[in-house]
């Protein structure tokens, strides 16, 4: 596998139901499709045990079960493409702030985790496998820097989420013997939390692994300069190769709510992207979107030893449609949280909120 250009692509198939639509210089055409011919070469793709309320309806957010994984999979090898799978072992979002057991889970001690975790990452990937839709890299765990299925794999007991993690790592071993792992955390310049967490992890018995990925948003994570020093410090202390697994860069502060046509007490708007944009080294500008990427693409160039494997933009087609968000009211039920759940991501894709590609695309074709 070269240099990655790859695309978490989750939501994709919700986007289209629900009207998304999108073209190129050369008209009409799928998303999928249009990035391939500017440069795509990995699909990612989220999975969430069950995210359904127990009646039946949908979180949203892409609702992404085996099938929609599944569905999304073969589109991407039918173009050539190679593909990760993106466990999240919870039932909807799972990030530093939340790492919710998924339901079929709840009251299983340690051990009982462990063991779900393994079965189910075995099952998941004999399905796919039996499909002829093995993956090419397997995160185990998304965003896993305060651990995963709180309250007993949290980092303040390292055991147990070396145990949790292991047993993922296992089980794609045995299925998938020549896919890559993955271990992912946010806040890719964070020096310290990397050396931190991963000496934990192997200090606490953690199974080997194939690569770092890191998530890196300059409007929440600070310069770039961080994230290079980052980079090339996990290669020197861990001799693993780094991915950026999750990125992006806005392109305009227009607001979007005449696309998604909610309510504004169901959506945050532009705000609190506004103040985040102001302290950022590039402009959320068609310009700034591109340079972003060109600098980005030569920070990870530089990684020492060619170890720096290549980035991973995070929802590049989830344009403003209405129905597609965050959230809907099951899945806010099931986190807890009060909402809103509008898109709150238009943008940072590689469309406008028309769907037409972005200068951005042929930044990245030339990569």
């Amino acid at each position: 596998m070269g240099f990655i250009k790859g695309m978490d692509l989750s939501t994709l198939r919700e986007v289209e139901a629900c009207g998304g639509r999108f073209s190129d210089e050369n008209g009409p055409g799928g998303a999928m499709e249009i990035l391939r011919r500017h440069g795509m070469d990995l699909v990612r793709l989220r999975l969430w045990n069950d995210p359904y309320s127990e009646t039946g309806e949908p979180y949203g957010a892409g609702t992404c079960d085996l099938e929609t994984v599944s569905i999304l999979a073969r589109r991407a090898k039918d173009l050539g493409c190679q593909w990760m799978l993106d466990f999240h072992y919870s039932d909807f979002w799972a990030d530093p702030g939340k790492q919710i057991v998924p339901k079929a889970w709840r009251g299983l001690d340690a051990v009982g985790l462990e063991k779900a975790i393994g079965a189910y990452t075995r099952e998941v990937l004999q399905k796919l496998a039996a499909q002829g839709l093995a993956p090419d890299m397997v995160s185990v765990g998304n965003e896993i820097t305060n651990g995963l299925l709180w309250p007993l794999g949290r980092t303040d007991n390292m055991g147990h989420v070396a145990r949790f993690v292991s047993a993922g790592l296992k089980a794609v071993r045995e299925i998938c013997p020549h896919a890559e792992t993955v271990i992912h955390l946010d806040n890719g310049p964070d020096r310290g939390q990397y050396r931190a967490w991963f000496e934990g992890y192997y200090a606490a018995g953690g199974a080997d692994f194939d690569v770092i990925g890191m998530s890196y948003y300059p409007f929440w994570n600070g310069p770039m300069e961080g994230l290079a020093r980052s980079m090339a410090n996990a290669v020197e202390r861990f001799g693993k190769d780094v991915l950026v697994v999750e990125t992006s860069m806005g392109f305009t502060l227009e607001d979007y709510g005449a696309y998604e046509k909610l309510a504004p007490d169901q959506r945050k708007g532009m705000a609190a992207t506004a103040k985040l944009a102001a302290g950022i080294e590039y402009p959320m500008t068609l310009r700034g979107q591109s340079d972003f990427i060109r600098d980005l693409a030569a920070a990870i160039k530089a990684v020492p030893d060619g170890r720096g494997r290549g980035f991973i933009w995070w929802e590049p087609a989830w344009i403003p449609v209405p129905g597609s968000g965050w959230a809907g009211s099951a899945a806010l039920r099931y986190t807890g949280e009060k909402g809103p759940g509008g898109n709150e991501w238009a943008n940072q894709a590689l469309f406008d909120y028309e769907g037409r590609a972005l200068p951005a695309l042929e930044t990245i074709r030339m990569l």
